[in-house]
């Protein structure tokens, strides 16, 4: 059974207001959010942010 929803993505340099804007959306929109940071989602990089 396959789920019907919108995703709303909000990108932009670092310290551009994104965090206020998606908490504001979240309530408005009684949606959730989950951080996606780029430069942590790749595999075998070694070189990047907030590694362990």
């Amino acid at each position: 059974m396959a789920a019907d929803f919108d995703v709303v993505v909000i990108g932009g340099p670092t310290a551009s207001g994104k965090t206020s804007l998606g908490i504001s959306l979240a309530r408005a929109l009684n949606g959730e959010i989950i951080s996606a940071d780029a430069r942590q989602i790749y595999r075998y990089m070694d070189i990047g942010t907030a590694k362990p």
